[in-house]
């Protein structure tokens, strides 16, 4: 069966419907719809397939020809609601229309066939013993499966050159936007630009998570699962970049900083794209070199092989693909940060693995000429040989990458340097920022070095991705951290300077915690324990019930984390929305203000608990997180309401209905923060955050809505302050 069209799960429901171009416009909700008739039809074609494979002689009871007739009426009725979807599809997208729809035609043709051969009563009766012989046209039946397998497989590829053509259409308005928001000079005109480059992420979010569930190949879903980390991340980068540039328009390093941003952006963009469409620009091919792991089981693979075959490979090339690993050693033996046992040790078994090659290659030529039984144990004694001595290579080399990597993380775990970087910037101290720029360099090198000899242990193609990407993460960032610095240095009281080096902080500090994860997946890799995963960190693993233990705990599924991660960059967009808002306040003291700035704050945390990262550890911090930001919805309602009596008539009655709708929203919060669901976790960490998603855009509303009307009362006060002064001057004169 083909790749059925990329969304497994969740589907896009939170995209922008109607923002497609005529003739392209496509409800993700239709893939979904296609995907589950799919999975329906799938297993009961493969029962028509057991029944048709049966002999010609058989007899079948009554019993076993009306289970023969419900799975024919099954794949019927299952074949009927995929043309459904499958001519909605079409109707949607007049390009693709007509092949879709002679496609649909084939596969009802063929499950009306189905349904027709597989009927009792169509069926032959035998006059000599009463019983009845299954399928009279059994080569009938067998063409119907066939071509339902084909015309299904048809509407699959092309509903899937919808949906690459719907994450082509989505990047292209995403870079349209960015271009935009790279020019903008205003901050009235970025804060209405960036709400709706926040939607389109949102959109892209949502399409290219489905794609990334739905691709079959673990180096593919790595790739996209890395580019659509970059994208998320530096979403909140960009926002207090750009903020920070248009605050700081004079300096360099806040435009270096900005510019380091959008191009990390761009270049994810175009590998989303690049994985998406299966092809690289201008014929390029992948450039990374092999890992030594991958390499070593290569060579092994083919030495064992002349077992079978003492032809299959020439003396030469065993001993230059020996020699080609061995160089790629050089990685670990040349790094300042391999310690000197190591070293030697990684010396010594490479020494022993040229010995142990020329005994098996010598060995090897004998084979060739003499086919005794002696030579043949021989060779396998030499095998077996060279086998031991290449695993207790790999051993020492995913000893030392782990090793090093553990311990620099335990070295680095305090944060020591970026906080110094903090509180220069805060001081202005100049000459202090060289030195901890300098000490934060060489931790970026060790990092960015470490990641590479990871990459040569860790064993699996999509951890080797997600190693290169922590590489160019730490590479990157590290970057962006002291540019960051060195505008806060140089603007010691920039409120937007001090928050956008906090977000680059951390954001380094999220890849130390990502790169825990890591080397416990390498591990398990290498211990043969593959295939675990991990959900997200904060939540509370299950716990070991004695006294029940039927009772057990929901496990989170890759739909249910999909889902999550989805409401939760919704979440940290909205927060982003608020802080624009709020930055348009002249009075950062005002009661409305801090409260916003409180729900911000604590929305932010809850958005980093769906990364696994964090304050929020355990599912009582979410609680009681979740209670005080209800309280502080509450306490902004009562602000607000204060507020409104300032009004008049129209804009105090204008306002209520919008805090009305607050209020109700706190309240529910409340009562699904004290539901008992048992250990459905997950339930009840989706119904929290949806609270709390549609209670941040009744902030925006909010903040947006008073500052307004704050502003229309202060002009009016100060149209009234005027006139009343001129009538004093007058009456005086």
């Amino acid at each position: 069966m083909a790749a059925s069209p990329g969304s497994a799960g969740v589907g896009g429901s939170g995209a922008i419907h109607g923002s497609s171009p005529p003739g392209f416009a496509f409800d993700p909700g239709l893939e979904i719809k296609t995907r589950s008739v799919e999975q329906t039809l799938l297993p009961l074609v493969s029962q028509i397939t057991t029944l048709i494979n049966h002999k010609d002689n058989t007899k079948k009871s009554d019993k076993t020809l009306q289970a023969i007739q419900r799975v024919g009426q099954a794949v019927n009725l299952a074949v009927g609601r995929f043309v459904k979807v499958g001519e909605a599809i079409a109707n949607e997208n007049w390009d693709l229309k007509e092949e879709i729809n002679i496609a649909c035609i084939e596969a009802k043709q063929a499950g009306e066939t189905i349904a027709a051969l597989t009927d009792v009563a169509n069926l032959n009766h035998s006059e000599s013993d009463g019983q009845i012989t299954i399928f009279a046209d059994k080569t009938g039946v067998i063409k119907a499966a066939r071509l339902l397998l084909s015309s299904v497989t048809k509407v699959l590829l092309l509903a899937d050159r919808v949906v690459i053509k719907q994450i082509i259409t989505s990047r292209n308005k995403v870079l349209a936007t960015m271009e935009r928001l790279e020019k903008v000079n205003s901050f009235q005109e970025f804060v209405q630009i960036f709400s709706q480059f926040g939607n389109e992420m949102v959109e892209f979010a949502h399409l290219t998570g489905d794609r990334q569930n739905d691709l079959k190949d673990e180096k593919k879903k790595a790739k996209m699962a890395a580019a659509r980390a970059v994208l998320e991340k530096c979403t909140m980068m960009l926002l207090t970049a750009s903020k920070t540039c248009l605050r700081h328009p004079n300096c360099e390093s806040a435009h270096k900083n900005k510019e380091g941003v959008f191009n990390r952006m761009k270049v994810a963009l175009d590998k989303v794209i690049e994985i998406v469409t299966d092809c690289k620009p201008h014929g390029e091919t992948d450039t990374s070199s092999v890992s030594i792991f991958h390499a070593i089981k290569e060579f092994k693979v083919n030495i064992e092989a002349l077992q079978e075959n003492p032809y299959f490979q020439s003396k030469e090339n065993f001993s230059a693909t020996l020699e080609v690993i061995l160089e790629q050693m050089e990685d670990f033996t040349d790094s300042a940060y391999t310690s000197h046992e190591h070293r030697e040790r990684i010396l010594e078994l490479s020494t022993q693995a040229r010995v142990e090659l020329q005994q098996f290659l010598s060995v090897w030529m004998q084979a060739q000429s003499k086919k005794t039984k002696s030579i043949t144990e021989e060779l396998e004694l030499t095998i077996l040989k060279i086998s031991h001595s290449l695993n207790e290579l790999k051993k020492e080399l995913h000893s030392t990458a782990m090793h090093l990597a553990a311990d620099l993380l335990k070295y680095h775990a305090d944060h020591v340097v970026l906080k110094a970087l903090k509180l220069t910037g805060v001081e202005g101290n100049l000459e202090a920022l060289a030195e901890y720029a300098c000490k934060l360099s060489e931790q970026k090198e060790q990092l960015t070095e470490t990641c590479r000899l990871l990459r040569h242990v860790s064993g699996t193609e999509s951890l080797e991705i997600t190693c290169i990407h922590a590489e160019e993460t730490f590479q990157v960032t590290g970057q962006q951290i002291i540019s960051a610095a060195e505008t806060l240095t140089l603007h010691p009281s920039s409120k937007i300077a001090k928050e956008n080096l906090d977000v680059f902080c951390e954001a380094w500090e999220s890849q130390i915690s990502d790169m825990s994860m890591l080397l416990r997946e390498i591990s398990d890799v290498f211990e043969g324990r593959r295939g675990e995963k991990y959900g997200y960190l904060s939540l509370p693993k299950p716990m070991k019930n004695n006294v029940n233990k039927s009772l057990k705990p929901d496990k989170p599924d890759s739909e249910e984390q999909a889902k999550i991660a989805k409401l939760g960059l919704k979440l940290g967009l909205l927060t982003s929305d608020a802080n624009c808002e709020i930055e348009k306040w002249e009075d950062q003291e005002n009661e409305i203000v801090r409260y916003g700035q409180n729900m911000s704050r604590m929305a932010y945390s809850l958005y980093l608990f769906t990364r696994g990262e964090g304050p929020l550890k355990t599912s009582q911090d979410l609680i009681h997180h979740l209670e005080v930001f209800a309280a502080e919805g509450l306490k902004l309602t009562s602000s607000v309401q204060a507020f409104s009596k300032q009004l008049k008539d129209d804009d105090k009655l204008m306002l209520l209905l919008e805090i009305n709708k607050l209020s109700p929203l706190c309240h529910q919060l409340q009562t699904v923060t004290k539901t008992s669901l048992q250990n459905k976790v997950f339930l009840k960490v989706d119904k929290c955050i949806t609270k709390t998603r549609s209670m941040m855009a009744l902030l925006v509303q909010l903040l947006s809505l008073c500052y307004k009307l704050l502003k229309k009362l202060q002009m009016e006060n100060s149209r009234w302050v005027s006139v009343t002064n001129k009538d004093t001057v007058d009456s005086k004169t």
